[in-house]
C-alpha cells in the first residue's frame, strides 16, 4: 500500500538536520539521506491521503519476477494540508490455514517489527483537500546487490496551490 503523510518536524531531524550538525554543514549527506528511504513508525494522524494498493501477491505461487513491479497510483488527499513524504506499508493474510490470520503494518494499525517505510521529499507539497496525486511506484533488485531495492517514484500533481511533476529514485537497504 502507499499513501502520502505530513510529517515537517521528523524531516527536519532526520534530513534538514545535515545543514546545520553542531556548526558544521554537512549538506551533502542531506542528499544522501533523501535516497534512502526510512524504517520506522508513522503515526495514524500525519497520514493526509487514502492508501492504494500497490502490490497483490500470493506467496504460494509467486516467483521471483513478480516482485519486481510498476504500480500507477492515485492519492486522494482527505483533509488540506502539506506531503513531506510517501509512505509504504502491506497486510498479510494466510488464508489456507484452519483458523486464518492476518495482520497489517499500516499506520492506522496496531505496531509491528516491520513498522513503515518513509520516502522523503525534498521539497513539500501543499494538497487541498479532495485534490488527487497520481503516478506511478517502481521496485526492482538493484543490479550490483540484489538484496538491496531500487524504487522509483514518478508523481504530478496539478493543486489549487502548487502544481509538481517530478521522479525520485531511492534505494533500500
Amino acid at each position: 500500500y502507499l499513501s502520502a503523510v505530513e510529517q515537517e518536524q521528523i524531516k527536519k531531524e532526520r534530513i534538514d538536520f545535515w545543514e546545520n550538525v553542531y556548526g558544521f554543514d554537512m549538506s551533502a549527506l542531506k542528499e544522501v539521506a533523501l535516497l534512502e528511504p526510512v524504517v520506522d513508525v508513522v503515526d495514524a494522524d500525519s497520514v493526509v491521503t487514502n492508501a492504494v494498493p500497490i502490490l497483490n501477491i500470493d506467496i504460494l505461487t509467486c516467483t521471483e519476477e513478480d516482485l519486481s513491479f510498476i504500480t500507477p497510483f492515485q492519492l486522494r488527499a482527505n483533509r488540506s494540508d502539506y506531503i513531506h513524504a510517501f509512505v509504504a506499508f502491506f497486510e498479510c493474510a494466510f488464508t489456507r490455514i484452519p483458523k486464518p490470520l492476518g495482520f497489517s503494518t499500516s499506520p492506522h494499525s496496531m505496531y509491528t517489527h516491520w513498522k513503515q517505510t518513509i520516502f522523503y521529499l525534498r521539497d513539500a507539497i501543499t494538497i487541498c483537500e479532495g485534490e488527487v496525486i497520481s503516478g506511478r511506484i517502481e521496485c526492482r533488485s538493484n543490479k550490483k546487490n540484489e538484496r538491496d531495492l531500487d524504487i522509483g517514484l514518478e508523481f504530478n500533481f496539478e493543486g489549487r496551490r502548487q502544481n509538481v511533476n517530478k521522479r525520485v529514485e531511492f534505494r533500500l537497504r
